[in-house]
């Protein structure tokens, strides 16, 4: 079975930095450095949590538990990692929009990022939740098709960075202690 990569959740969190180095917008807002450190404050307890629930889904997968057993902690798990996703991004949308050219689009991006992440945890979960635990075989099918649809819809939360690109904040990024 397949389940969240927890190699996949630094290449994420790569990827989301790389935009915040990438685009930018609106005068007035946080200077680059300030910016750049409120979204990895942000990131950091998130990109922690998600990549604990991973180990912790892996474990679960390889484990001999009842199909039961399997649910409620699949549900938990997931539930937890959409919660988490959700304090993310309430966070990096507390961070403002930087203050360099295009800032609008980059803050605009976290932000969608992360709520696409956030609504495949919630999706996955209430596929779980829906369930049958009475036939082994079946739940643990349902389970293995929920956990692809939600690593199809976490990879596709990815944000593009090709067409971004502001120097100031890749600068702030790489020289603020707080994304380090």
């Amino acid at each position: 079975m397949r389940t969240p990569r927890a190699a996949a959740v630094p290449v994420w969190t790569a990827v989301l930095c790389s935009v915040a180095v990438l685009v930018a917008g609106c005068a007035g807002g946080p200077a680059p450095r300030a910016w750049a450190a409120s979204v990895c404050q942000a990131l950091a307890p998130w990109r922690t949590t998600i990549a604990d629930l991973t180990t912790s889904t892996r474990e679960q997968m390889t484990a001999r538990t009842s199909p039961a057993q399997a649910k409620e902690h699949l549900v938990r798990l997931f539930g937890g990692a959409e919660r988490v996703s959700d304090q993310a991004r309430r966070d990096v949308e507390d961070a403002g929009v930087p203050d360099v050219e295009r800032g609008e689009a980059v803050a605009r991006g976290f932000v969608a990022s992360l709520t696409g992440v956030r609504d495949a945890y919630g999706r996955a979960r209430r596929s779980i939740e829906q369930l049958d635990t009475g036939r082994a075989e079946e739940f643990y099918a349902g389970v293995h098709a929920a956990v692809a649809v939600l690593n199809r819809e976490y990879d596709a939360s990815a944000l593009d960075l090709g067409a971004l690109d502001s120097p100031e904040l890749k600068r702030a990024f790489e020289e603020v202690p707080e994304c380090r």
